[in-house]
């Protein structure tokens, strides 16, 4: 594994352990070049995704993209790094499971927006004002209106 701060590619393993429920390994890392430490997740991947955009271009499935969508939607909210990689591997996973191998992005939305209603209501309503474009407090309003429990 290269390190993240110098580059050097002969890392070190200090400590392994089950993350996740078990669905990834945490290996802590040093860097004998700089002496910096990080972490990296070992996780299995079920398939290579493919998302069609809404333009009609296909694209990579960007699990980055994806952590940096809950993470902003869950920015001050009581949630760790742990909790959130969670929450982001199951998205994935149901993607990856439910999927051939192709997913729209609008697929990818609503099931973030399916499993944020689940975890926490003003992330859910955060991401939902970016995915369907709010723009006055009546769409807010709007959306609010469809939903049962909120």
């Amino acid at each position: 594994m290269r390190c993240p701060f110098c580059g050097n590619e002969d890392t070190q393993v200090k400590d392994s352990r089950p993350a996740e429920d078990g669905a990834s390994i945490r290996r802590r890392r040093s860097c004998p070049a700089c002496g910096n430490r990080f972490t990296t997740f070992e996780r299995v991947q079920l398939r290579e995704l493919i998302v069609i955009k809404s333009d009609g271009r296909r694209m990579p499935f960007d699990r980055d993209k994806l952590a940096r969508s809950v993470r902003i939607a869950l920015r001050k909210r009581p949630f760790d790094e742990e909790r959130i990689e969670r929450i982001v591997n199951g998205i994935q996973r149901r993607l990856e499971v439910e999927a051939d191998s192709e997913v729209t992005s609008r697929r990818i939305g609503d099931v973030v927006l399916d499993t944020l209603r689940d975890v926490d209501q003003v992330a859910y309503v955060r991401f939902a004002s970016v995915y369907r474009n709010f723009r006055e407090a009546k769409d807010f309003q709007a959306f609010l209106g469809q939903i049962d429990g909120i």
